[in-house]
């Protein structure tokens, strides 16, 4: 069978999406075609984003190859499944276009996991994987729509149906969302090209990036139940890799010249066995973590290690505004911001993230200056989006449907219209952004459109 692994040409004028907007490495995609290889598919995994194609030249890559199946995501990466962008559009229009050079076409992300009644219906695809992509993905490139029935965590029309535009009722959901086995998937092996093509040092801002980089995870899923996290439909339950994978990965990874690794791991747990492996390895690395989870001697393990980048979530300086996003920390205020500096003395750059719970702005701004008096550094509260999956959903929007992501993006707009630190100073309601074509010019970008631009140009200058 051959296998056509897609990531589109991502864009996101006029999203309210605030992630990376670089080319991260896809896991999702990784793990899949190590998986399909093993089976003796044949799979080819079309990297738009990563190559810096557009969408005339991904459909001329897909019609030379003329695949079986094409596997399109929803989401730039694993990094960015629990914040995707909102809306469909790059992916809605990669549907439309590709559409003609396959037999099937099957989808896969956080929209696919989430409302995949209407995803199936707006991509015009024949199956949606719940979840996470890897095993079931397998199943289904292996089976037929006559076997579909047999299946668990996917989405399919109705047999006799017209498809999508049947529309919605049409759509039969089969199973929970998948959760994949980590202990059995296998290290991750890149294409020279690929790493050669990804200079992006994610979330590095101590200096210029040097060489070329890769992300990686040592574990999936998080043992919190913070409100605004929407892991319910995916990388919900913590699971670990096992340690020997693991450092497989990261040595094939340096053996190929990677000089900078990003754990995409929701929560960067201690775990000491790894970072002594890791200070032997002599990498540099980031990653993102709770501090309340580490203890001063394990930061400055952390940073002796090879760690010179820590995204920390805080996302609250009172007890009431952890309380209200359901964010249990385990020390007081004093206690983090300890905790914060000693990450600092030992690890080149420190970034905090805030969320708008209603602190006291006296308050906090006093506490972001003393942060950066230190040197750690800190974006005024983001708006809280209430993503589908997230339990602040539920709170704000009610009872998830097939319209949760018109729904949670319209919320958005009504309440944040006036927030400008990183996105675009003009977002489109969700309906009217997907309806622009990939192949319109795109409006000018803000100069500081994104988080990461945000922090370089602040921390570098």
């Amino acid at each position: 069978m051959k296998v056509a692994l897609v990531n589109p040409p991502w864009v996101f004028d006029h999203s309210v999406y605030r992630g990376c907007r670089e080319a991260h490495l896809p896991l999702e995609f990784g793990y899949a075609r190590q998986l399909l290889l093993q089976r003796r598919h044949d799979v080819l995994l079309c990297d738009a984003q990563l190559h810096g194609w557009d969408l005339r030249a991904l459909v001329s890559e897909i019609a030379a190859y003329r695949p079986d199946v094409i596997v399109l995501t929803t989401a730039p990466s694993y990094l960015y499944w629990g914040c995707a962008p909102p809306e469909l559009r790059v992916p809605l229009h990669t549907a439309r276009a590709l559409r003609p050079f396959t037999e099937r076409l099957i989808v896969i992300g956080p929209h696919a996991s989430t409302t995949p009644r209407s995803t199936l219906c707006k991509l015009g695809a024949d199956v949606a994987i719940l979840g996470e992509c890897e095993e079931p993905l397998v199943r289904v490139v292996e089976s037929d729509a006559r076997g579909y029935e047999r299946l668990t965590s996917i989405a399919f029309f109705e047999s006799g149906s017209e498809g999508p535009r049947a529309g919605p009722s049409a759509v039969r959901v089969q199973g929970l969302p998948a959760a994949s086995d980590v202990r059995t998937l296998p290290a991750l092996g890149w294409q020279r090209r690929e790493l050669l093509e990804h200079r992006h040092h994610h979330s590095r801002f101590n200096r210029e990036p040097d060489g070329f980089a890769a992300e990686l995870e040592a574990s999936r899923g998080c043992p919190h139940s913070c409100s605004f996290c929407a892991k319910e439909h995916f990388r919900d339950r913590y699971r670990r890799r096992p340690l020997a994978i693991v450092l497989e990965e990261i040595d094939c990874l340096i053996h190929s010249g990677v000089r900078y690794l990003y754990f995409i791991d929701e929560i960067f747990l201690p775990d000491e066995d790894l970072l002594h492996a890791l200070e032997q390895r002599k990498i540099e690395f980031g990653v993102q973590l709770r501090i309340d989870n580490w203890s001063i001697p394990m930061l400055e393990l952390l940073g002796s290690a090879g760690c010179v980048s820590v995204e920390a979530g805080v996302e609250s300086i009172s007890t009431e505004g952890r309380s209200l996003l359901q964010k249990r920390a385990r020390q007081s205020t004093a206690q983090l911001t300890e905790r914060l500096l000693v990450a600092k003395r030992n690890i080149a750059f420190v970034q905090v993230n805030l969320l708008d719970t209603g602190d006291a702005p006296d308050t906090l701004a006093a506490w972001r200056a003393n942060l950066s008096q230190h040197g750690v550094w800190s974006m005024p509260p983001a708006p809280l989006f209430p993503y589908p999956g997230s339990a602040e959903y539920r709170r704000r929007c009610g009872v998830l449907d097939d319209h949760a992501w018109e729904r949670s993006h319209a919320h958005y707009l009504r309440e944040y219209v006036g927030w400008k630190q990183v996105q675009e100073r003009s977002p489109l309601a969700l309906p009217e952004l997907e309806g622009i074509p990939l192949d319109s010019a795109p409006p000018p970008l803000d100069e500081r459109g994104s988080v990461a631009e945000r922090v370089r140009q602040d921390f570098l200058v």
